[in-house]
């Protein structure tokens, strides 16, 4: 069994957190990954473009980011069972610079902050891109592939 837990940088996090857990769980499960832990931090470009100096040293918001934590380690959860639990680590999403893709790219905001939200995953599974060309880089086809089998789920309730 997954688990995800949803905060914000600034306040409590949204009404809409849970369905956003819900999705990453499906998510999760349509990469048949198992015991994961994550963490998903919603935040704005000031705290997104903090977090991307200190750890990037790009002194500019980005739409996601990917932390990963423990790549390829299970720890013991503790219990007589010996189950191990995967802690891949954290994503943290900018909602501002998700409203601005969605401009740009005229797309829902629903669509792209599920689209973000997937890209987190794979980066945490151990997947990179070196261009964002959706045509020619395996995981962002793989992406592309997972939000259009997943299209019947919103975050933000809107419907495209």
């Amino acid at each position: 069994m997954n688990r995800v837990q949803v905060s914000a940088a600034e306040g409590t996090p949204p009404e809409w957190a849970g369905a956003l857990k819900s999705y990453a769980l499906r998510v999760l499960a349509r990469l048949e990954r198992d015991k994961w832990d994550l963490s998903v931090m919603l935040c704005g470009d000031v705290t997104m473009t903090e977090l991307n100096s200190r750890y990037r040293g790009k002194n500019q918001a980005t739409d996601v980011l990917s932390f990963v934590m423990n790549e390829g380690e299970d720890f013991p959860e503790g219990n007589p069972s010996g189950r191990a639990r995967r802690l891949p680590g954290d994503i943290v999403i900018s909602l501002d610079s998700m409203r601005e893709n969605a401009r740009r790219f005229q797309a829902g905001e629903d669509e792209e902050l599920r689209r973000l939200l997937i890209h987190g995953i794979l980066h945490l599974d151990g997947m990179d891109h070196r261009s964002n060309n959706i045509n020619t880089e395996p995981m962002l086809r793989l992406q592309e592939r997972i939000l259009k089998d997943l299209a019947d789920m919103h975050i933000l309730g809107e419907r495209p």
